[in-house]
């Protein structure tokens, strides 16, 4: 799919924001609670048809989709996507690439060995590079490269154009050790992600000036270290070519030519037939083709039981020839005509399925995960009582087999937002949200005052009083927060040390349950903030040509128009984010306080849930939605905009939103759904905040918090009164999740590290800003010859080992074609 400019501030850039590429769209436990331990989890297998180098053929070419031609090859820059990442791996060094189980491995290719060698008074690394590592002009990778690419991503200069320095900042000095061949990196504050930097890392020609980096970069890469070197650029044949890397120290490419070539999602199978790629993404229609490819070749020229004209009976096929042959002369010509193109059509899908023969479907677990994101910046998801209550409505389970259980792929719904099944750390932290259960959803919007009549009553007079009511509520949180943090800190000091904090953490989750938080510190409950977002709503959907259709309402005529939040007209502007070391200034606001009518919160609880899930005590739940209709508050109905893809490639995208919406209405949520086009999907909704509910990726990461904070991180607001939200598309966030990242970037000890990770997990679930719902299927046609090549999940590919099995094979399909 093509990729969408989003601004990304000066964070590390994780990688998923290429997640609007057909590929994503195309792609596409609440339903369980936690056990509450460390869990032993089990991610499916990579798909490569792996074999000994000895088995795979020197020489060929090989041909690899990619959605388009890269926008720049330095990974640094805003707009590198996902084929500049493909590329650049098979020509520049990776210092730690990610292994099969999602940890960052050393790479010997390019270092003896990499540590930490002082801890105190400050943290000291010592890199030792492999002696034969040189890049393509014969130098040595050495120390000058280590310190070209610090000064250009620290931040301090602005004339670098970077997209992402988080852990660059933090880096006092790099010195040379006993020869250029020793890098000791000196860090002015602990950092425990220190493996990420330098990956990719370019010669100093590049980033040891503005003009290489910003500019140079983008079309070229002189200079590589890779087992290829990049060889021609052709735009007008979309192509990207590499050739073998003759000074390539490591094991032998076994290719002499790789070939990346721009294939639009929706032409991926017709340049499967007709032999202009070997490797190719596909969605599952596609897979389904190569599977029925496959099971008929031993057909003998029979008629295939699918495809064109597969559906005609015996008898519509008699009548069709009696019409073609009747005395009707219009008729016949008509019949005539619709039979030729029938035929026509028979004929090049045989020849299609006999091509698409030659290919295998490689398949596993994509390293991202698609979830459903809900803007909390105004409106009624403002309320976190709201959120928690479309949370609550969800069958994750159900989802997730909508999309994983056709391919044959374990349906399981994700539990984590930082890790995925199989990495080290994985863990279920939904219970710290609670349970799937209609009812107490149907509480929480009871409680947040949204009920059957609501939508038929008259709007509230909110001008008397209302700026001091509003300040008494502001002031009364205030206040609260401020009581439970102190209570919590002196608890904590208490203690003595971290384990206080722990302490605290695992009793939260062992209640169920308890949720961590309340939710956002700004959440908005005013009549007349969701006036002001019904408004805008109203306005923005008039504006809209296409795709418009709203569940869970009648639209009668007369009927109250719906309130949505998150309109065009409130967008705000997004500015470069915090570094990762920004501290926040409050901890997490504490359940249980008593407000300011003095309703008993969060403890007051029925049986199994988490706490901040129900409404006080007393509060019936409203009667099932789906029997009686949309709630309403102050003469407004509970609608929300939903915005999806309508491109060709989105259809599984739009299937799981099709299937959100039918469960929210059955608890009184009306969803108005909005379908936009691909490529402004991100960059005119999500990211300017544009919807109240999105479906949307996140990629894997090994470097949870580096690369997880920018997307958790609290909003903070503007001088200009805009939102600083990094990459937080939902704007939820707290200051309590923000210090468990920072922490947790700072602690060395991996172990204390994924514990903190966890904490900050069940504390976004606790938010309900972002509801993880499954890991996305991959599913890549291979050419059934080529060998450690296909679906890698985790993995990153070793491009020196990826070749034909023989050189009989290495002919076919497309060589045939040439």
């Amino acid at each position: 799919m093509s990729h969408v400019g989003v601004p990304r501030g000066t964070v590390r850039k994780r990688r998923t924001l290429a997640l609007l590429t057909t590929g994503v769209l195309t792609i596409p436990v609440l339903a369980g609670c936690s056990s509450g331990g460390e869990e032993t989890s089990r991610g499916v297998p990579q798909d490569i048809a792996p074999a000994a180098r000895e088995t795979v053929t020197d020489g060929s070419t090989v041909n690899w989709a990619v959605d388009a031609l890269p926008a720049t090859f330095n990974a640094f820059q805003a707009d590198a996507d996902s084929a500049t990442t493909r590329i650049t791996g098979a020509l520049l060094p990776t210092l730690f690439p990610m292994d099969k189980s999602g940890q960052p491995k050393l790479n010997p290719d390019y270092l003896e060995s990499a540590k930490v060698i002082e801890r105190e008074p400050k943290q000291v690394v010592l890199y030792k590079l492999n002696q034969q590592a040189v890049w393509s002009d014969g130098r040595e990778i050495g120390a000058p490269d280590f310190v070209a690419q610090w000064r250009a991503l620290r931040g301090k200069d602005s004339a670098f154009w970077t997209a992402r320095n988080s852990g660059y900042e933090r880096i006092e000095k790099i010195e040379r050790g006993a020869d250029d061949l020793q890098v000791r990196v000196t860090f002015s504050k602990p950092y425990a992600d220190w493996r990420s930097l330098f990956s990719p890392l370019y010669p100093k020609e590049i980033t040891g000036s503005p003009d290489a980096f910003n500019d140079g970069a983008r079309t070229a890469l002189k200079n590589t270290a890779g087992p290829f070197v990049l060889r021609a650029v052709s735009k007008a044949k979309g192509t990207v070519t590499l050739a073998r890397n003759p000074r390539w120290w490591g094991d032998k490419a076994k290719l002499d030519t790789l070939v990346f070539r721009a294939v639009a999602a929706e032409d991926r199978t017709q340049a499967l037939t007709d032999g202009k790629v070997h490797i190719a993404d596909i969605d599952a229609a596609t897979a389904d083709r190569i599977t029925l490819a496959r099971r008929d070749r031993g057909n003998n020229g029979q008629p295939l039981a699918h495809g064109p004209g597969s559906q005609i009976t015996p008898a519509e096929a008699l009548r069709s020839w009696a019409q073609a042959h009747g005395s009707n002369e219009k008729t016949a010509e008509i019949a005539q005509v619709a039979r030729e193109k029938n035929r026509k059509a028979v004929v090049a899908y045989a020849a299609e399925q006999k091509a698409l023969r030659d290919f295998a479907v490689r398949k596993s677990l994509e390293p991202a995960y698609t979830q459903l994101a809900l803007n909390g910046e105004s409106g009624p998801l403002a309320d976190d009582r709201v959120r928690r209550a479309v949370a609550r409505a969800l069958d994750r389970q159900e989802l997730a087999q909508t999309v994983l259980g056709p391919l044959g792929l374990p349906a399981k719904p994700l539990g984590s937002h930082l890790a995925l099944a199989g990495q080290p750390g994985y863990k279920d932290g939904s219970g710290a949200l609670g349970e799937q259960n209609a009812k107490e959803a149907q509480a929480l919007l009871a409680d947040a005052g949204w009920t059957l009549g609501g939508a038929a009553e008259p709007p509230k007079d909110t001008k008397a009083g209302s700026e001091a009511e509003k300040k008494g509520d502001k002031d009364a949180d205030a206040d609260a927060e401020k009581k439970g943090d102190k209570d919590a800190d002196a608890d904590a000091e208490k203690k003595g040390d971290k384990d206080a904090e722990e302490d605290k953490d695992a009793k939260s989750e062992k209640d169920g349950k308890k949720s961590a938080e309340e939710g956002p510190e700004d959440s908005a409950d005013s009549a007349a903030e969701r006036e002001k977002a019904g408004q805008a709503s109203e306005d923005s959907a008039a504006s809209r040509a296409e795709g418009l259709y709203i569940v869970g309402e009648d639209n009668k005529p007369g009927a109250p128009a719906p309130a949505s939040a998150g309109a065009a007209s409130a967008v705000h502007v997004l500015a470069p984010a915090r570094t990762a070391a920004t501290q926040g200034a409050a901890l997490l606001r504490q359940a249980g306080t008593a407000g300011a009518d003095g309703a008993v919160a969060a403890q007051d609880k029925q049986p199994g849930g988490a706490a901040g899930a129900y409404a006080p005590v007393g509060t019936a739940a409203p009667a099932p939605a789906a029997a009686k209709g949309q709630l309403g508050k102050d003469g407004k109905a509970l609608t929300l905009r939903f915005v999806l893809p309508s491109g060709p490639g989105s259809q599984s995208l739009r299937s799981v939103g099709d299937k959100i919406a039918v469960m929210l209405e059955k608890i009184g949520i009306g969803t108005e759904i909005t379908k936009v086009p691909d490529e402004s999907y991100f960059k005119d909704h999500i990211a300017s905040g544009a919807y109240d509910l999105a479906l949307y990726s996140w990629p894997a990461t090994a470097y949870p918090a580096t690369d997880g904070r920018p997307i958790y991180a609290k909003p903070e607001p503007a001088t200009d009164g805009s939102l600083l939200v990094e990459q937080n598309y939902t704007r939820v966030g707290t200051d309590h999740i923000d210090q468990l990242f920072d922490r947790a970037a700072a602690e060395l000890d991996e172990k204390a590290a994924r514990e903190l990770m966890k904490q900050a997990d069940a504390r976004i679930w606790a938010a309900a800003g972002s509801i993880p719902l499954f890991q996305r299927p991959q599913l890549v046609a291979v050419d059934q010859q080529l060998a450690n090549v296909g679906a890698f999940g985790f993995a990153a590919p070793r491009y020196q080992d990826i070749g034909f099995k023989n050189r009989q094979a290495a002919g076919s399909p497309a060589d045939r074609k040439k």
